[in-house]
């Protein structure tokens, strides 16, 4: 996912020189390119945010037989697009390294968990709150950084935290309990997307790494099931089993989709695409659905909806701080060889700036920054 941005970064400083002429640089290629990532990534996170009109045509099949089909069939599609693409050397070292593996079942324990609420949720008619996992989740994974990698916040991140808990404390008194369904969506996919970054495999290698340990799990249950009589896959006709078939497809076309658009597109345009899918999914539920929306619900998505404001204009203001100083330091790179090598002799003062200056570009942004411009491109398949 770094390929894309990192070339972007690159475009942008070709051909300044010295004077400072040329400035960002962009081929109509690289416009096309980016022109199609966008499509790409709203077609992803479009996909994802109307999946809750997708999981109500699977009933009467229960939440659980939806949950196993998904999982058995997302591992058969993956796992014929993998043959097809010939990439399955990454296997090979996977099975080498037991911590990863270890990883790896954690990260499927947590979409499992993940998915099998959401589809629970989405067929109980709870569409609304479900959306409200997916809105805190970048403010979930800001905590994660806190908590579990020790981050430091800028003031700004702080006071969208601050705001998010509120917007919880005045939605619990609206629903009368803690809004459990969004908690539970927000934290195991934020803790999946943190441990997938220690995995570090890409998305359809990671969904096939993750559903092969659910697949005979799964595929148990299905075929007992089929033993009690209680599954719909073989008793409500071929339609109907086709709809739980194609529940692999459509888990594995997005997660196609997004890595499209995360190596043609910056990952601030990324960062704010993944609010489709909520948006979509809260529409869905207040439009179509016509799940009930009183003040008090309005006033705690609305304090949810500032939070990711501020979150939003203060990763932008970032990751623009970080591309001019990237541009500053290329240029002072690119003049650096026509400067007589005496001068930089006599001005060890000047040398210690500039190499202060590269450390200060070369060093990452916090990762709790990058939950909010960068989503974790294995991690989208959890909707």
């Amino acid at each position: 996912m770094t390929a894309g941005p990192s070339r972007r970064y690159l475009r942008g400083t070709r051909g300044a020189g010295p004077a400072g002429a040329g400035g960002p640089v962009e081929t109509e290629h690289d416009q096309r390119a980016e022109r199609a990532g966008l499509l790409y990534g709203i077609a992803a996170y479009g996909i994802w945010g109307l999946f809750p009109l997708y999981w109500p045509l699977l009933e009467p099949a229960g939440a659980a037989e939806i949950l196993a089909h998904r999982m058995v069939w997302s591992f058969v599609v993956v796992g014929l697009a993998l043959l097809a693409l010939r990439r399955w050397s990454w296997v090979r070292d996977l099975v080498r390294t037991p911590r990863r593996l270890g990883l790896v079942a954690l990260a499927a324990g947590l979409i499992t968990v993940n998915w099998g609420v959401y589809i629970w949720a989405v067929n109980a008619g709870h569409v609304v709150e479900s959306s409200l996992g997916y809105f805190i989740n970048p403010l979930v994974s800001i905590a994660l950084g806190v908590l579990v990698l020790k981050e430091r916040l800028r003031p700004a991140q702080w006071t969208a935290v601050g705001i998010a808990v509120l917007a919880v404390v005045v939605l619990a008194v609206g629903y009368g309990r803690l809004p459990w369904i969004s908690l539970v969506l927000a934290c195991t996919f934020g803790t999946y997307g943190l441990v997938k970054k220690k995995v570090n495999i890409g998305g359809l290698e990671s969904l096939a790494a993750e559903t092969a340990v659910q697949f005979l799990p799964a595929l148990g249950y299905l075929l007992w099931l089929g033993t009690q009589g209680r599954s719909t896959f073989t008793s409500d006709g071929a339609g109907h089993a086709a709809l739980l078939a194609a529940t692999g497809v459509i888990t594995a076309v997005p997660l196609v989709c997004f890595g499209a658009a995360a190596i043609r597109v910056p990952l601030s345009t990324l960062g704010l695409l993944q609010y489709l899918a909520p948006v979509f999914q809260f529409l869905l539920g207040v439009l179509y659905f016509h799940e009930a929306m009183p003040p008090e619900r309005w006033v705690g998505f609305s304090l949810v909806w500032l939070a990711l404001t501020i979150l939003s204009w203060d990763g932008l203001r970032t990751a623009r701080r970080s591309r001019e100083a990237l541009a500053a330091a290329a240029a002072a790179a690119a003049a650096a060889p026509a400067e007589p090598a005496s001068a930089s002799a006599s001005e060890p003062a000047s040398s210690s700036a500039s190499a202060s200056a590269s450390v200060a570009v070369a060093e990452p942004a916090p990762s709790a920054t990058a939950s909010v411009v960068e989503p974790a491109p294995s991690a989208q398949p959890g909707r």
